[in-house]
C-alpha cells in the first residue's frame, strides 16, 4: 500500500468495482490508477485523444503522451485502451474557443472540455465498458451529504483545481472519483518514483491542450483573420495599433508595444477595454488604473452544481480567475441562468469569457461566465 492512501471519505475500497481511469500520461492520472488499484478496484485505463489537426507538429505532445500512459499502465498492472475524442472535441469545445475570440471575449475552454468531454462523453464511454465509475487525475474532491453531492476544494491549495469542475452536475458528480484531493503534489511524485513509475518526474502540462507550447498569437492567427486598428487611451489619445482585437485580453501587459512616455509616470500599459464597434483597444497606464478596478460583475449561463440556487440573503467567496484568492461577495439573481455579484473589494481586470466561481468554505457551489 502506499503511504498515502486516499481518504475512506473520498473512495470506498470495494474490490467488485469498475473504474475506468482517464490516463493523460501525466504523473497524477498514472498515481490515481495505482492508488485506485491499491485499493482493490478494478482499473481500466482510458487514454482521450482530443486533438488532432496538427499531431505531427513540435507543439503537439499526443504521441508521447500515449507512450508515457501505455509505459505507466503497464508497471501498474492495469489495461488501457486509446478513444479518439477529437471530432466531439471540435464541435463541443474548439468552436466555442473560436466564437469566443471572434467576439473579443477571452474563454476557458478547459472548463468546457471537463463538463463536455471528460465528464460526458468519456464518461459515457466508461460506463458503456462497464464502469461504475470514472476517476481522473484533477485536485479536488466529491462528499456525499444528505443526498446530494458536493465538490470540494482540494487539500492542496496550490494545486486545488475545483474552479476547472464548477460546471458539472450531480450526475457526474454521482459517478466520479478524485483519489488526489488530499494528497499534497510533492507525495503524488514521491508516490510515483517509489512505485517506479516512468513519469514521476514529467513536467506538467500548461495552457491549452490544443495549443499546447507553441506562441497563442501565431495558433490563434490560423483561425482568426487579423484586424488591425489604433490602440487608443480612455480619452481617444492614440498610442499604437493592435493586431485584431481577438489578440488581447483584459489585464494584458506583455505585447502591446509601448511604454511609458516622457510625459507619464513610466509606469506600465495595460488592455482595460475592448470597443468592438470602432475596433479600438482600450489601453491604461498602471496597475490601478480605476478602469481596471470593478465591484461588481453580471454572469450569464450560470450553473449551481446542487441544482438549486444558493441562499442570497448571505455572503460568499467567488474568484474571477484560477490561482485568484477567493474574494467575499454577494449574489444577486436576475433570471434562471443569471446572476449578479458584488464584491467587498473591487476585482482586478474582470475579464468577459472567464468564469465566476463560487464557493461555500470548501465547497465550490457553480458559476457563470462572465459578461
Amino acid at each position: 500500500m502506499s503511504p498515502y492512501p486516499t481518504s475512506s471519505a473520498n473512495v470506498k475500497s470495494n474490490r467488485k468495482s469498475c473504474v475506468v481511469v482517464g490516463m493523460s500520461g501525466g504523473v497524477d492520472s498514472a498515481v490515481t490508477a495505482l492508488l485506485l488499484k491499491q485499493q482493490g478496484y478494478e482499473v481500466i485505463g482510458l487514454f482521450m485523444k482530443n486533438w488532432e489537426d496538427d499531431d505531427d507538429s513540435e507543439y503537439c505532445s499526443s504521441r508521447q503522451d500515449l507512450i508515457d500512459a501505455v509505459s505507466v499502465a503497464d508497471t501498474i498492472g492495469v489495461p488501457i485502451e486509446a478513444v479518439n475524442f477529437a471530432k466531439e472535441y471540435k464541435d463541443r469545445v474548439f468552436s466555442y474557443f473560436l466564437r469566443e475570440y471572434e467576439a473579443g471575449r477571452t474563454p476557458n475552454p478547459d472548463i468546457l472540455c471537463n463538463s463536455e468531454i471528460k465528464f460526458k462523453a468519456f464518461l459515457d464511454h466508461a460506463i458503456r465498458l462497464g464502469a461504475e465509475k470514472i476517476a481522473t487525475g484533477h485536485y479536488a474532491k466529491v462528499r456525499e451529504q444528505e443526498g446530494l453531492f458536493q465538490l470540494l476544494k482540494a487539500d492542496d491549495g496550490s494545486k486545488d483545481q475545483s474552479y476547472f469542475l464548477h460546471r458539472l452536475n450531480q450526475q457526474q458528480l454521482s459517478k466520479s472519483m478524485f483519489p488526489l484531493g488530499d494528497i499534497p503534489k510533492s507525495k503524488v511524485r514521491a508516490i510515483a518514483e517509489q512505485h517506479g513509475l516512468s513519469n514521476h518526474a514529467k513536467k506538467d502540462s500548461t495552457g491549452i491542450c490544443f495549443i499546447g507550447e507553441r506562441p497563442f498569437r501565431e495558433f490563434l492567427n490560423r483561425y482568426l483573420p487579423t484586424k488591425p486598428g489604433n490602440m487608443v487611451t480612455p480619452e481617444g489619445k492614440v498610442m499604437g495599433q493592435h493586431m485584431g482585437l481577438s489578440f488581447y485580453t483584459f489585464g494584458q501587459r506583455q505585447g502591446l508595444g509601448i511604454g511609458g512616455g516622457k510625459d507619464s509616470s513610466g509606469e506600465p500599459w495595460f488592455v482595460a477595454d475592448k470597443d468592438m464597434a470602432n475596433n479600438r483597444l482600450i489601453v491604461v497606464q498602471g496597475h490601478d488604473h480605476p478602469l481596471l478596478l470593478n465591484p461588481q460583475l453580471d454572469a450569464q449561463d450560470v450553473h449551481w452544481i446542487s441544482g438549486t440556487p444558493p441562499d442570497t440573503t448571505r455572503s460568499y467567496a467567488a474568484k474571477t480567475r484560477y490561482r485568484q484568492q477567493d474574494a467575499g461577495c454577494h449574489i444577486a439573481l436576475s433570471g434562471t441562468d443569471s446572476a449578479r455579484f458584488t464584491f467587498d473589494e473591487a476585482q482586478w481586470a474582470v475579464t468577459p469569457g472567464q468564469s465566476v466561481v463560487v464557493y461555500d468554505g470548501e465547497v465550490c457551489l457553480g458559476g457563470g461566465i462572465i459578461k
